[in-house]
């Protein structure tokens, strides 16, 4: 039994006619005759009485007749439903982002995306990049976004979003009138990292180790859980460290931190979407994908 047949079934049943149904249906009489034929069968009963002027439901075609107008009913109710999904009118997203983008750019491309369409609801979880990537495997978001590229199987992860670090210390600190620093120095100073996991973390590492330093020869006095509480432990004058520029921009702007110049290094880092690569998006994933796609490459 199929939609077509079911659809034939209550044309013929409504016009009390195979000849009036093909016409209404745009069909040929034979086609309609075959698809009742293939429906009685299946059933294993006859659904119509057929005269010499009309035809009239059985006993069995005046039981299948109100299944049928509901079958056909939820099928265009949910046909109805997917154009909408497929025409973004309406969806749910749900997005995983680490601290750096999702507190310095998503909330912004969010509020764009949601204007240009209002029946999407977006919902946006912040946590360290380890955790995105987590959630992304499980499966619990549409789509991650983290601080640090990914190598686990079965994930598709592309760089997205330029970004770089820099080095801020207090307002205080004798380095404020330097004009630059050696990677090396980093080591002689207090130093505030992010926790373990997170993007800024990883990126800063891999940095260093560029340059044949490691965290583990520094004096690291204190872990924090955010960008933000890190430059607030800066500013007090607790130690130095390496943080986002995106982060930055505002403390520097004001003049609670001060940017100083590292030499050797190349700080630039990307941000990353993150999907299961066998995994299809759904509508509103994907369009969110190609809208913040195109917007950064404004970052690159």
């Amino acid at each position: 039994m199929n939609l077509k047949q079911l659809e034939a079934f209550l044309r013929v049943a409504e016009l009390q006619s195979f000849t009036k149904a093909a016409k209404h249906l745009y069909m040929s009489q034979p086609a309609i005759s075959f698809q009742i034929r293939s429906l009685e069968e299946s059933l294993g009963t006859t659904l119509f009485y057929r005269g010499d002027k009309k035809v009239e439901l059985t006993e069995a075609g005046r039981l299948l007749y109100p299944e049928a107008q509901q079958i056909l009913r939820h099928f265009q109710k949910i046909k109805s439903e997917l154009d909408e999904l497929k025409g973004l009118k309406k969806g749910h997203l749900i997005l995983g982002a680490s601290t750096i983008p999702g507190e310095y750019l998503l909330p912004l491309l969010i509020g764009r995306f949601h204007r240009d369409y209002p029946g999407i609801e977006v919902t946006m979880r912040i946590a360290g990049s380890s955790q995105v990537i987590r959630w992304v495997q499980e499966r619990e978001i549409d789509l991650g976004i983290t601080g640090a590229p990914v190598k686990e199987d079965g994930l598709e992860c592309l760089p997205w979003y330029q970004d770089r670090l820099v080095l801020i210390v207090g307002p205080e600190h004798p380095w404020i009138n330097r004009d630059a620093v050696s990677p090396a120095e980093l080591l002689t100073q207090p130093l505030i990292l992010r926790e373990p996991g997170s993007g800024t973390r990883r990126s800063m590492e891999e940095k260093m180790a560029q340059v044949g330093l490691s965290v583990r020869d520094a004096q690291v006095v204190m872990e924090l859980g955010s960008t933000r509480a890190v430059i607030t432990a800066v500013q007090a004058g607790l130690g130095i460290s390496l943080v986002s520029a995106l982060a930055a921009a505002e403390p520097l702007a004001l003049k609670r931190v001060y940017q100083v110049t590292l030499k050797e290094l190349d700080l630039t880092r990307y941000l990353y979407l993150v999907h299961v690569k066998e995994w299809p998006l759904s509508f509103a994933a994907g369009a969110f994908w190609d809208y913040i796609t195109k917007e950064g490459e404004t970052g690159k």
